[in-house]
């Protein structure tokens, strides 16, 4: 039942350096109970949580796949659990806990404080991400000054009780349903196949965890995280769908802001339709980049007009929405599967030969390197065990973002993205099928509305022109918001910041460590 909404936004690791003196390896870390709570204001109610001991030790069996395991051995590196209530409306009821993973401070004697890391999504983890940017941090300003902090937001990764929908087996089939039938027929079928979706999750999950997994909630676990880590001001740097965790947190607690950045902006006054059809404009304009690109390599996929790009990606994908393509170990590459593919690698030119060689494949009747690709989008493991990050990205868009009810809205959407994304309209037509969340058993826990943020401090917006996830002009405006200073990255890519780019490195590094906000208009190109 795949159908394409907003796409899943999480940061791309390239392991950029931001500079400064090397430091030697920390001696193995060593399991502790720490108390550094309460600081900071505690709300009524919630002492408990807010001065909770964390008891760190290793990390690695807080690992839910075998690359976490694998990053997770690193001796420099502690985990623990923190405690939340399920419903922070009944405090004293049922809790729930998130997992937190630590990288301390190379330099105690000048430590700050602790950054905490949100990588986007929502569903993606924050103690993967930090631990693949702990290494290439490490010796720098922010590693030596920071403890570097991700968390695992309320049922995602490590966090328990997780949040489940499909199994890995259905998961698999679900990929290969495109519902590409526009039909009356069809549309009754595509939302049947969402109610069902629905149901799993609420028998697998819990109506009460799925009433309470929205950012709202997130955004209360971060300060309780902030007391327990025992810092009176919370640092905070959030990719993409993070930075409405940083613009919904600023809004809900301004005085307890030190300083954030916030990557990769979604625009918190728009709507999710809204934000769909920008995000679609946004992954044309990272195509047409892609298809310039390929018209200069000596096999490129689209051929050399770029001009022509749009109907040769239509002619190679949309032969699969009726016979898919089979990769190397036998599995059927579908249309969803080749189209989620492609968006994947628009995420960052260092995708883009991954891209022209896959289509290349699948001219040919092979989708092995498109598989693979989709499957980094999925979070599918090599053994065939998804992360639930697309569950979890169902659970809280549908408790965050108004629905849409009404079938003539839901048809009218569809057709405007196709308009502003061509290169992924199917031919089949516009639907008018609701998605998962207009049938969603919990209430919207949401609101589209401008932050409202008091007395917030400077906060440094980084908006990259040709960010396909997030567009430009979000960032922009979330900026103007937050009353904050924006830094303008001019390329092709999802996010920027701790991404090899040694001029935004360096303005963020400073924003944090020094509290000093680069000049207005400051801009910031590509290799510089």
């Amino acid at each position: 039942m795949t159908r394409l909404l907003t796409v899943l936004g999480v940061l791309v690791l390239l392991g950029g350096a931001v500079g400064c003196s090397p430091m030697t390896q920390p001696a193995e870390l060593q399991p502790h109970t720490e108390q550094k709570g309460p600081v900071g204001p505690v709300p009524p109610g919630l002492e408990k949580f807010y001065g909770q001991s964390l008891s760190w030790g290793p990390c690695e069996q807080y690992a839910t796949n075998d690359s976490d395991r694998t990053a997770y051995r690193d001796p420099g590196l502690e985990c623990a659990r923190l405690q939340v209530p399920m419903d922070y409306s009944d405090p004293q009821g049922q809790t729930i806990t998130v997992g937190v993973l630590r990288k301390p401070a190379g330099d105690p004697a000048r430590r700050i404080g602790s950054l905490v890391l949100n990588p986007g999504g929502p569903g993606a983890s924050g103690m993967s991400s930090t631990a693949g940017l702990a290494s290439s941090v490490g010796g720098t300003d922010l590693g030596n000054r920071f403890d570097l902090v991700g968390f695992d937001p309320r049922g995602i990764a490590s966090s328990q009780p997780q949040i489940r929908c499909l199994t890995d087996q259905e998961r698999d089939a679900d990929r290969l349903d495109v519902n590409a039938d526009s039909s009356p027929a069809g549309v009754a079928r595509t939302e049947q196949e969402e109610r069902d979706y629905d149901a799993k999750c609420a028998q697998r999950t819990g109506i009460k965890m799925l009433a309470n997994v929205g950012t709202r909630d997130v955004v209360r676990d971060m300060d309780v995280l902030r007391s327990a880590l025992g810092d009176q001001k919370l640092t905070y740097l959030g990719y993409s769908y993070g930075t409405r965790i940083g613009s919904e947190y600023a809004e809900a607690f301004p005085g307890n802001v030190r300083a954030m950045i916030l990557d990769g902006a979604i625009d918190p006054s728009q709507n999710a339709q809204q934000q769909l059809i920008a995000q679609g404009a946004g992954f044309q304009r990272a195509f047409n980049d892609f298809a310039a690109w390929c018209a200069k390599q000596r096999t490129c996929s689209l051929g050399k007009d770029p001009g022509r790009a749009v109907q040769s990606f239509q002619a190679i994908t949309r032969p699969l929405l009726d016979r898919p393509a089979t990769a190397a170990d036998n599995r059927k590459v579908s249309y969803s599967d080749v189209t989620m593919a492609a968006t994947q690698a628009l995420y960052t030119p260092s995708l883009w030969e991954q891209l022209n060689t896959g289509l290349n494949e699948l001219k040919q009747g092979k989708g092995t390197t498109l598989m693979g690709l989709a499957d980094s989008y999925y979070s599918r493991e090599s053994d065939g065990r998804y992360a639930n990050t697309l569950d979890a990205f169902d659970a809280v868009h549908c408790v965050d973002d108004q629905r849409v009810n009404d079938p003539a809205k839901a048809q009218a959407s569809d057709q405007q993205y196709r308009q502003v994304a061509p290169f992924l309209d199917n031919g089949r037509g516009a639907s008018a099928a609701r998605d998962k969340c207009a049938f969603w058993p919990v209430p919207v826990t949401g609101e589209t509305t401008q932050p409202h943020v008091g007395n917030l401090p400077p906060s440094l917006v980084i908006s990259t022109t040709n960010d396909p996830a997030t567009p430009y002009q979000a960032g922009v405006d979330l900026a103007n918001a937050l009353h904050g200073r924006l830094l303008t990255f001019e390329g092709t890519q999802h996010t920027a910041f701790l991404q090899g780019n040694s001029c935004v490195d360096a303005a963020g590094t400073k924003y944090l460590t020094d509290l000093t906000l680069p000049p207005p208009g400051t801009r910031c190109t590509a290799n510089k």
